[in-house]
């Protein structure tokens, strides 16, 4: 940190200097690198914890953790995939092609994933310092702007958020857009306009919340950039002046047009989704009341980062004067801008960012259940970081000790924002911490008691997940979620009835819930009522074509009554969707088995150990398989010992089949004295958990290891013999 106090302290010795005292070096070194060098460090030593960090249970489901799509990588279908799905309520095929290639290099380690979000941080505070310096020269004001930007604890949530890739990575490209942009106003050529456009589609694909920057940059026209003046520009004799013209809008018509094409396209993905409320769940004007207010309390939060949390409740009303002080602040601050306009440019041009980047998501349009979240600030907040980085050092200018006192203050600022930081970058190490934190600064949270029961559940704390399900529902009864995590909580438990009660209730609620008819009809199928099931299943699937669980239980029920073909072609249907799901794969082998295909029943269960290596059902399986087929091309023995041994570490050498399929494994290899061992230790456990049937058969294979001679199954013998 000793570079970061030279910078400090250089900064504000030179912010009152013109711009050739700012090509002095300091110990040889450009201060531009000094600047960089201070964002990098200073954003690593905020977000380096994150490498140890966990996926949460908020988004990154269908981002990451319960997206096939996303965990198969970066493959044809996968890809074809991420441009035509309107999935997690959006069309952004960058983004999903984002955590497609984090899948492909990282695997499922969410250190990694974490790592991915604070790279691209750390490039866009360095292009937005790079950017604002070639725009205005001023090489420590712009510097102020990124650490404001790279360390401010309200953007936390933009980075921390595996699933908010979306919003570092469409800022990355809405900084090469600005940059190509100033570098197409110094000599206006086609090649860098044609940049322009490029970067802003694609950051477009990354999330559509860009669609503001053509008026951004208009605003940059006006300052730093100096394309056009309104009035006169402060100088007495007015000789600067340059009246605005339509060419300026006229240029940005490409712009205009991408934005309109995007805001319709995000607006019918987002309703035909479900995911926008109707004016008559929330009225218009208790959005704008609700916006208002979100306006100013952003600046607070800014100012005094204070009782953040990944959900704001939406509040049931808002207090008048709440609402009306909001207004007369905004009022107040605008007219401040505009008269100023001449003089402080940089004043309305920073307000006026702050606004309109907002207004995609200050809630005119209301999308989820939020009243305000601090990821909303990643971009409009560098509008407010304007206004200081440049009024700050002018509002002083006559101060005496002006220098000392901003090296001062900028000091503690950036100590004070990168220790704030780093303790609310610790709320996202988890699901549990996260939401946990969240009811502890928040009122009536009932998403947060949600997904806090979902995460206690995820641990096997039922009882208290239970109680924070029926919390939720306490504050909002009409929640479907809880009666579904009610409802399975309940199932696990055996009591049957009183989960149908909540799956019912649940559609009652929300007719069109894939999820609540699979939950129904896999308690149905719990109950032993098959046709009950299907019927549920077969729903599902026609609320969720892909739903790969219900494919796979149809499937799993027609196996049971012997309708081998049917079941068959609904364990392909369901890999067909997902040729990661390991479950099929392995019904698909039980199946094979019974039918006598042992080629095709080894493959299969192979495939399953490859996606799901602690399979307990798919070990013993095959073990069993490579350890007594009579065929003898199908026996492998060592394989066997390996299979069998691992099965008996994840069962802790207690499990009486598990222990008799490494007997079985060893007497193939020839180890008679190791087989011998195991089966009477098998034999023994069978007995005193009273598995007769087991004991019996164990007893018999005893006295083949004991003349040492390897045990055959074969299908008239022991064809179902399966660890299910």
């Amino acid at each position: 940190m000793a570079g970061g106090s030279v910078k400090i302290c250089g900064l504000f010795d030179l912010i009152m200097t013109n711009k050739k005292t700012q090509k002095n070096t300091f110990f040889n070194v450009r201060p531009e690198l000094l600047v960089c060098l201070f964002l990098v460090i200073a954003i690593l030593v905020v977000y380096w914890q994150v490498r140890n960090f966990q996926f949460v249970n908020y988004d990154d489901r269908q981002y990451v953790t319960k997206n096939h799509h996303v965990q198969d990588g970066l493959t044809i279908e996968s890809i074809r995939w991420s441009f035509t799905a309107i999935h997690a309520s959006n069309w952004h095929p960058l983004t999903w092609l984002s955590h497609m290639l984090d899948c492909q290099i990282y695997g499922m380690n969410p250190g990694r994933h974490h790592m991915t979000n604070v790279l691209l941080h750390i490039l866009n505070a360095l292009l937005l310092f790079l950017a604002f310096k070639r725009m205005t020269g001023d090489l420590w004001q712009s510097g102020f702007v990124a650490a404001l930007f790279a360390l401010h604890p309200l953007h936390v949530e933009s980075v921390a958020w595996v699933a908010e890739r979306k919003d570092v990575l469409s800022t990355f490209f809405l900084m090469l857009t600005l940059w190509s942009y100033t570098r197409y106003v110094e000599d206006s050529e086609f090649n860098k306009y044609l940049l322009v456009i490029l970067f802003f589609i694609i950051g477009l694909m990354a999330k559509p919340m860009l669609v503001t920057l053509p008026f951004v940059l208009l605003l940059f026209d006006y300052w730093p950039l100096k394309r056009f003046q309104l009035g006169s520009s402060g100088d007495k004799n007015h000789t600067m002046k340059k009246p605005f013209y339509w060419g300026l809008i006229w240029e940005k018509t490409p712009l205009f047009l991408l934005s309109a094409v995007s805001s319709v396209g995000t607006y019918l993905a987002q309703k035909s989704s479900g995911a926008v409320h109707s004016l008559a769940s929330i009225p218009f004007h208790t959005r704008v009341a609700n916006a208002m207010v979100s306006y100013v309390s952003y600046i607070g939060k800014m100012i005094y980062p204070n009782n953040l949390a990944v959900l704001y409740p939406y509040p049931e009303s808002k207090m008048l004067w709440k609402v009306a002080g909001a207004v007369l602040f905004l009022i107040v601050v605008s007219v401040i801008a505009f008269r100023m306009k001449r003089t402080k440019p940089y004043f309305v041009v920073g307000w006026l960012w702050y606004l309109g980047t907002l207004v995609p998501v200050i809630g005119f349009v209301q999308v989820g259940v939020q009243a305000m979240a601090d990821r909303y600030t990643y971009v409009p907040l560098i509008g407010i970081f304007i206004i200081i980085a440049w009024g700050v050092p002018d509002w002083v200018q006559k101060w005496r000790y002006r220098r000392i006192g901003l090296a001062a203050t900028t000091t503690a600022i950036f100590a004070i924002l990168i220790i704030t930081s780093r303790l609310q970058v610790r709320y996202w190490s988890n699901s549990v911490t996260l939401f946990e934190h969240a009811l502890d600064v928040t009122v009536d949270n009932s998403i947060a008691h949600l997904n806090l029961g979902e995460a206690l559940a995820e641990q096997g704390k039922i009882k208290a997940a239970v109680r924070h399900y029926y919390e939720a529902l306490r504050i909002k009864p009409g929640l479907v979620a809880p009666h579904l995590n009610l409802g399975v909580a309940l199932k696990e438990e055996g009591k049957l009835n009183e989960a149908i009660d909540h799956f019912t209730t649940a559609l009652r609620l929300k007719p069109y819930c894939a999820e609540a008819q699979y939950e129904l009809g896999d308690t149905l199928n719990k109950k032993g009522d098959f046709a009950g099931a299907v019927k549920h299943y077969q729903e599902a699937i026609r609320i969720k074509p892909d739903y790969t669980e219900a494919y796979n239980n149809i499937g799993v029920i027609l196996a049971r009554q012997k309708k081998d073909k049917e079941a068959i072609f609904h364990f392909y249907k369901a890999l067909q969707i997902d040729s990661a799901y390991s479950d099929a794969y392995y019904n698909l082998g039980k199946i094979f088995t019974n039918q006598g295909k042992i080629e095709d029943a080894i493959l299969n269960y192979r495939k399953t150990l490859h996606l799901d290596p602690d399979n307990t059902q798919a070990l013993y399986n095959l073990a069993w398989i490579l350890a007594t087929q009579k065929n003898k091309k199908f026996r492998n023995g060592e394989d066997a010992v390996r299979l069998a041994e691992r099965l008996c570490n994840i069962t802790q050498y207690n499990d009486p089949l598990a222990l008799d399929a490494l007997a079985a494994a060893y007497a193939e290899t020839g180890k008679f004295g190791k087989a011998v061992l195991t089966a009477k230790k098998a034999q023994k456990i069978a007995v005193d958990k009273g598995m007769k049937q087991l004991s019996l058969r164990l007893k018999n294979r005893l006295r083949l290891y004991q003349v040492e001679r390897p045990y055959r199954q074969t299908l008239t013998t022991e064809s179902s013999h399966q660890y299910d």
